[in-house]
């Protein structure tokens, strides 16, 4: 079974965040439907989202603790990203 993997995320404006994955496929996700969600309130500071989006899991993540701690994150499932 293929595992997609994210190997680069790109944040842009208005929530928009490009996620580039390791076989070339690129697709753009708009974050902006998750902001009222749980965990995903915090992403609604705007430098927060830019400065802490990251790959981490293999997948699209903000590192909570700034300390790039794979578990104290909030990620999002890569077969979600992948699919669309």
């Amino acid at each position: 079974m293929f595992a997609p993997e994210v190997v680069q995320v790109i944040p842009h404006e208005n929530y928009i965040v490009e996620i580039l994955f390791q076989d070339g496929k690129i697709v753009y996700y708009d974050v902006g439907s998750l902001l009222e969600k749980g965990v995903f309130k915090k992403l609604k500071d705007v430098d927060f989202y830019k400065s802490r989006c990251t790959v981490m899991n293999h997948t699209l993540a903000w590192d909570l603790s700034g300390e790039y701690n794979p578990r104290n994150c909030i990620d999002v499932d890569p077969d979600v990203l992948y699919s669309i």
